[in-house]
């Protein structure tokens, strides 16, 4: 692949990434939203379904998955480093996601931080922002 052509999908598939989160109120379910952009920590936990609520952050998980993944692809042009970066967002949804549905089904006041940076964990794509350079400075050493 051309460094140019390169370029372009990259600036393709973080552009997907920032459409992802742009439209995240319209294109999900996630009561959170609204609750976290306010003083949530004096706040009660909103109303909420679960089983929706679950189901619309595994595919917003899943999105940002597909996406990430791809990035790293094009990126590295190594299906190891994908295979190895599916294993550790596999992983990390098994973890993350009890974790969310223990706090999602306690809330506790005190509890709220911790749950949403475990939240922020499932819908946004931290990893890539954790793999990407991690990849590359592995790549530099080698």
């Amino acid at each position: 692949m051309g460094k140019y052509k390169k370029y372009i999908w990259l600036f393709f598939l973080f552009g997907l990434l920032v459409l992802v989160r742009a439209f995240e109120s319209k294109l999900f379910y996630d009561p959170y939203l609204q609750f976290f952009e306010n003083d949530y920590l004096y706040l009660d936990s909103p109303r909420r379904e679960v089983f929706k609520l679950t189901l619309f952050t595994t595919l917003r998980y899943l999105i940002n998955t597909l996406i990430s993944l791809t990035i790293l692809y094009v990126f590295f042009r190594d299906k190891s480093i994908v295979k190895f970066s599916l294993i550790v967002y596999a992983l990390s949804y098994i973890i993350l996601l009890v974790l969310f549905l223990y706090f999602v089904l306690n809330p506790k006041q005190e509890n709220y931080y911790m749950f949403f940076n475990i939240r922020r964990f499932l819908i946004q794509p931290l990893l890539l922002i954790l793999l990407l350079p991690a990849f590359y400075y592995n790549r530099l050493k080698n």
